[in-house]
């Protein structure tokens, strides 16, 4: 499909896509979304970019492996539940640490479910490309 206008929006679609994806997956430990919403979104970024040109154009844009994104993303998730186990607690409950940042008063907090979206975003991301990119190129 060699749509002139579908290509012109998806240039720009795709890069508020991933922004938005991005924004949902950090809010989502505090809110709906997070990593499996934001994963979705941005799958849908390089999905538009594989219909609006071709599944190549969007592996291109990825530069990555999809299967070696999803076990990293499984990964991720696994590993931030250990950390409470390592703090004597249950598994997946929630850690805080605290990151001091040059020229700011105040640390930063990261946490465990932050690590926890991030795989699930990441094995969401992989998972829906696989099948999109298999049943676009088969099609095809």
């Amino acid at each position: 499909m060699n749509s002139l206008v579908l290509q012109t929006a998806s240039r720009f679609l795709l890069p508020l896509l991933l922004l938005l994806s991005v924004v949902i997956l950090l809010r989502g430990h505090n809110t709906p979304g997070g990593g499996f919403v934001g994963g979705l979104l941005a799958a849908s970024a390089f999905a538009l970019q594989a219909m609006a040109f071709d599944v190549e154009s969007a592996r291109r844009m990825l530069r990555v492996n999809l299967l070696a994104m999803v076990g990293l993303g499984l990964t991720l998730a696994l590993v931030s539940g250990f950390f409470s186990l390592a703090a004597g607690g249950p598994l997946l409950k929630g850690l805080w640490f605290e990151v001091p940042v040059l020229g700011f008063d105040d640390p930063i907090k990261i946490g465990t479910p932050v690590l926890f979206d991030i795989g699930v975003y990441l094995t969401v991301l992989g998972v829906v490309l696989t099948m999109i990119f298999t049943l676009q190129e088969v099609v095809e």
